[in-house]
């Protein structure tokens, strides 16, 4: 069996020949560029250029010696971008390691800590010494609302400016880019056996919070419903524009799109279940359906926290598979989620917490741990192994070998 078709018998609730495996194929089952580099010396491999991908969640560029070490199944497409010495600045981690950024990235260096600056200047986040890194400083929408000047609001923000996007980033804007994203994406997607996910967006919940802070976005959904409904309509309709752009030129060459909507906390979901009935579900379904319709491609949501009581309706809206299955909140027990939903949706994660057996565990206990989970959550197929998010750079090597080690066996 392919890599790729190893994930795809995940999505068709198929047991595979082995459990599928995701390391780094999206920005939330990487891993921390300073822990990455710790790795590689770990396993005695060769000094490489560190690119950091993500600079505000500091995620490195997993090399192909490493994916081949662990068996990653999948990939992200934009690695197939940016593979040129120009599209690179130097940088340097928060712990001295030497690195690069994206060229597009706006980092400056000012008193104590790095600033990230927005095409008009804007200072949209901050990483102060002494952290790992960014938060977002900067909320357009927080003392007032323009949704005519949305798409201006979308550069003035971290978490949605072009500036801080991962490859190909801006070399896919315009006509001309849209030819490039085309012909990279099929060239990529010629030269790899592995599933290859496409990086979407479509957040909706995360979009206001963004935009306007979350305590004024959860104020305006249950205060000012429909100005709230207003606002999400005009997201849909960037979205949607969005959506149709991206497919007619990757559509043939990506296996899984990635939406992005994070409605959970470690207590359960942030909104009611019938508020995200009523405002989110038929705006979620719209796009889940549309991308259906423009390609042939599973929909994935990347979701954190506890959301046991959403997902009758993320799985009626067409969700296909949610990731990162954080099992350490409330609802969201692997044996409970595989039982009463293994059979409608696939579980992209879960393999391994990450909140405290992967940092704080030992080898042995990493082992163990990450045995049970797969148990629980292969059988039956519908279930791609992935840590829950990220690997954080405080995380031992000793106890990443072990994980994926263990997944192999």
């Amino acid at each position: 069996m392919t890599p790729r078709e190893r994930v795809l018998q995940a999505f068709a609730h198929a047991q595979s020949d082995e459990v599928p495996i995701d390391f780094g194929g999206h920005r939330s089952s990487g891993i921390a560029a300073i822990a990455y580099a710790r790795l590689r010396d770990h396993l005695g491999l060769p000094k490489r250029t560190l690119r950091v991908y993500d600079g505000i969640q500091q995620l490195a560029i997993i090399d192909e010696d490493v994916l081949a070490r662990f068996g990653g199944d999948a990939v992200e497409m934009g690695r197939g971008f940016a593979g040129q010495a120009e599209h690179w600045q130097e940088w340097t981690l928060p712990d001295g390691t030497p690195c690069q950024l994206p060229a597009w990235t706006k980092v400056e260096r000012a008193a104590d800590m790095w600033v990230l600056r927005s095409p008009t200047g804007t200072a949209m986040g901050r990483m102060p010494d002494g952290a790992l890194y960014f938060e977002q400083t900067h909320f357009p929408f927080a003392e007032a609302d323009d949704l005519e000047a949305l798409p201006s609001a979308y550069e003035e923000c971290m978490w949605t400016s072009s500036l801080t996007a991962s490859p190909p980033g801006p070399l896919a804007a315009g006509a001309e880019g849209r030819r490039r994203l085309r012909e990279g994406a099929a060239r990529f997607r010629a030269g790899t056996d592995r599933a290859i996910i496409g990086l979407f967006g479509g957040n909706l919940l995360e979009t206001g919070q963004f935009l306007y802070r979350n305590d004024n976005f959860f104020m305006l959904l249950a205060g000012e419903p429909r100005r709230a409904e207003a606002f999400l309509d005009k997201v849909v309709e960037l979205h949607l524009a969005n959506l149709r752009s991206f497919l007619a030129a990757v559509g043939d060459s990506i296996d899984i799109i990635v939406f992005g909507d994070d409605l959970g906390m470690q207590s359960g979901p942030q909104i009611s279940p019938e508020m995200y009935r009523r405002i989110f579900k038929p705006r979620h379904k719209l796009m889940w359906e549309t991308a259906k319709s423009l390609a042939p491609v599973k929909v994935m949501l990347h979701c954190c926290g506890g959301v046991r009581e959403l997902l009758p309706d993320l799985i009626d809206a067409g969700l296909d598979a949610i990731n990162p299955v954080q099992i350490t909140c409330r609802g969201m027990e692997p044996e409970g989620l595989k039982r009463d939903f293994g059979k409608d949706i696939v579980f992209w994660g879960g393999g391994c917490d990450t909140q405290d057996v992967l940092p704080h565990g030992s080898p042995r206990e990493v082992r163990d741990h990450v045995r049970r989970q797969v148990e629980i959550m292969s059988k039956g197929g519908g279930f791609v192994f992935q840590q829950v998010h990220n690997i954080l750079a405080n995380v031992p090597p000793e106890n990443i070998v072990a994980m994926f080690d263990t997944v192999r066996k």
